[in-house]
C-alpha cells in the first residue's frame, strides 16, 4: 500500500472532462460563490492596488506620507494576518458552517475599509489593514470549501480555472474604481470599497451550503461521542506535519515572494520610473484621449495623457479574466506540478525584464509574461490541495494553501519595499542630488516625506522627465528586481524536485 493511502491523502490525478462538458456540469451554487468572490475582490483590489501609492503620496496631497520601510511594516503585518488566519478558520468553517463565516467576514471587512477612510494615518491604515486581513482570512475557506463540495474530481481543473478567472474580473475592476476615486480624494476609495462589498449580503440570501446535512450529522456524532474529534488546533497541526504539506509550503514560499512584489512594489516603480505617456501616444497620438470609455477601461488619468500605475498592472487581471479558462484547459493535460513549474519560470523572466529596462512597452510585455505564469500556477495550487485533502477537511486544507503564500508574502511585505528603497527609491536619490546641487543639509532634511522629487524639479528648474532619466541612468535600479528573480529561481528548483518526489509517491 502506498504512503498516500496510509496518510488519508489522495495523491492520484483524475482524468478531466472536456472544456464544455466541465462548464455545463458546474452547479448554481458554484456560480453564487463565484459572484461573492467577484464582489469581494473588486473591493479588496481597489485598496490593494493603490496601497503603496497611497502610502508614499505626501500628506499635502491627501496620502499617508510615510517611508517605504514603514509601508513594508504595514504590508508584512497585513500579509501575516491574512494568510495565517485561514489555517485555523478553515477548520472552523468546516464545523460551524460556510454561510455563517462568510457573513461574519463581510462585516469585519466593511469595518476595515471604514477605518482606513476615517483615520488617514500610519496606525489608522495599519488597523484597517489588520481588519481587512482578518475578514479575508475568514472569508476564503468558506468560499473555497463550498467550491470543492460543489464540484467533482472530473471537473475540478476547469472549476478552479473559471473561479480564478472570476476572481480576476474583480481584480480588474477594483483598481479601475480606485484610479478614478483617488483622483477625487483618497478616502473615496475606501468608502466605495465598503459599499461594494455590502452586495455580498444579497448573494448570501441565495446561498445554500452544499453538504450541510452531512456536516450537521458529523457534528451530532461528535457531540454524542460516536466520533472522537481532536481539538481544532491539534487536528490542523497533525495534518500540517505530513511531508506532502511541509514540502509544499517550503517550495512555493519563494514564488509567493515573487508574486506579491509585483503588486506591492511594481506600481511604485511604474509611478517613479516609467513614462507611460508613451503608451497613450502610441494608441491615440500626442494629444492623448478625452474619451471617457478609454480613460476608464485603460486606467488613464483625468487628462487622458498617461496610464496610471494601477492601469498598467491591470493588464494582469485583464488577461487572466479573458484567457484563464483557455490556460486551464491547456494545463489540464499536464501533471499539476509540471504546470506550476512552467508558471514559475515565466514569472522569473518577467522580473528580469522589469529590472533590465524602464521602457513602457517592455514593462507591458513583462506584466503579460507574468500573467501567463500566474495562470499556470495559481489556480493549480487550490486544485492540488483540494485533491489531496482527506474527507471532512477540505476547507482546512484550502486554508493550508495560504501558508506558503503567508511565508512568501510576509517576507516580501517587509523586504520588498525595503529592497526597493535601497536600490530604486526616487525619493532618496532626489534628496542626494539636491545635496549635490548645493541645497544645504538642513533644508534637505526639512523636506516632507514624498516631496523630494517635486522639490528637486523646482530647485533645479530642469524638466521632470530629464531628471528622472538622469536618476535612473546613474543608479542600478534593476538590482532590486534581479534579487527578487533570484529568490523565485530557488523556488523553481524546489518545485521541480517536489514534482519528482510526488511522482515517485504516486508510483509506490
Amino acid at each position: 500500500m502506498s504512503e498516500s493511502s496510509h496518510s488519508g491523502n489522495d495523491l492520484s490525478e483524475v482524468k478531466q472532462l472536456g472544456m464544455w462538458a466541465s462548464i455545463a456540469s458546474l452547479s448554481y451554487i458554484f456560480w453564487i460563490v463565484g459572484g461573492m468572490e467577484l464582489v469581494e475582490r473588486i473591493a479588496y483590489y481597489g485598496v490593494k492596488a493603490s496601497a503603496g501609492l497611497y502610502a508614499k503620496t505626501p500628506v499635502s496631497e491627501g496620502g499617508l506620507g510615510i517611508s517605504l520601510s514603514d509601508y513594508g511594516v504595514i504590508i508584512a503585518i497585513w500579509a501575516m494576518m491574512q494568510t495565517f488566519i485561514p489555517v485555523f478558520t478553515g477548520g472552523i468553517s468546516d464545523r460551524v458552517g460556510y454561510k455563517e463565516t462568510i457573513f461574519a467576514s463581510t462585516i469585519i471587512k466593511i469595518m476595515g475599509y471604514l477605518v482606513m477612510a476615517m483615520f488617514p494615518s500610519f496606525y489608522g491604515f495599519l488597523i484597517g489593514a489588520i481588519l481587512l486581513a482578518a475578514g479575508t482570512g475568514v472569508f476564503k475557506p468558506g468560499i473555497q470549501g463550498t467550491l470543492v463540495l460543489s464540484t467533482g474530481r472530473q471537473n475540478t481543473s476547469m472549476a478552479w480555472g473559471i473561479f480564478y478567472q472570476v476572481v480576476n474580473i474583480g481584480g480588474f475592476l477594483g483598481p479601475l474604481v480606485a484610479v478614478h476615486m483617488r483622483q477625487l480624494s483618497w478616502d473615496n476609495v475606501f468608502y466605495a470599497c465598503a459599499a461594494i462589498i455590502s452586495f455580498n449580503f444579497l448573494f448570501l440570501l441565495a446561498y445554500k451550503e452544499p453538504g450541510k446535512e452531512e456536516r450537521l450529522e458529523r457534528n451530532r456524532k461528535i457531540k454524542s461521542g460516536e466520533i472522537k474529534q481532536e481539538a481544532l488546533w491539534r487536528d490542523a497541526l497533525h495534518e500540517l506535519k505530513k511531508p506532502v504539506v511541509i514540502y509544499y509550503m517550503l517550495v512555493f514560499a519563494g514564488f509567493w515572494f515573487l508574486f506579491n512584489a509585483l503588486f506591492d512594489v511594481l506600481p511604485i516603480h511604474i509611478a517613479e520610473w516609467v513614462d507611460t505617456s508613451v503608451i497613450v501616444t502610441s494608441l491615440f497620438g500626442p494629444e492623448g484621449t478625452s474619451n471617457g470609455f478609454f480613460q476608464f477601461w485603460l486606467g488613464l488619468d483625468n487628462t487622458g495623457t498617461k496610464v496610471m500605475p494601477e492601469g498598467m498592472l491591470n493588464l494582469n487581471a485583464g488577461m487572466i479574466m479573458t484567457t484563464c479558462f483557455l490556460v486551464a484547459a491547456l494545463t489540464a493535460k499536464y501533471r499539476i506540478t509540471t504546470a506550476m513549474l512552467g508558471g514559475c519560470l515565466l514569472s522569473i523572466l518577467a522580473f528580469v525584464l522589469i529590472g533590465a529596462t524602464n521602457a513602457a512597452w517592455m514593462i507591458v510585455l513583462a506584466i503579460a509574461l507574468f500573467s501567463f505564469g500566474e495562470m499556470m500556477i495559481s489556480p493549480k495550487k487550490n486544485e492540488f490541495m483540494g485533491n489531496i485533502a482527506p474527507e471532512g477537511k477540505k476547507a482546512m486544507y484550502l486554508g493550508f494553501v495560504m501558508l506558503p503564500q503567508g511565508i512568501g508574502w510576509t517576507l516580501e511585505g517587509y523586504f520588498g519595499p525595503k529592497l526597493y528603497e535601497i536600490y530604486a527609491s526616487k525619493e532618496i536619490f532626489s534628496l542626494q542630488l539636491l545635496g549635490e546641487r548645493g541645497m544645504d543639509a538642513a533644508s534637505v532634511a526639512a523636506i516632507p516625506q514624498g516631496e523630494a522629487f517635486s522639490t528637486l524639479v523646482a530647485y533645479t528648474g530642469e524638466p521632470a522627465q530629464e531628471l528622472t532619466t538622469l536618476l535612473y541612468n546613474t543608479h542600478n535600479i534593476g538590482m532590486a528586481w534581479y534579487i527578487i528573480a533570484a529568490i523565485g529561481t530557488i523556488s523553481a528548483v524546489g518545485i521541480f524536485l517536489y514534482g519528482k518526489w510526488l511522482y515517485r509517491l504516486q508510483q509506490s
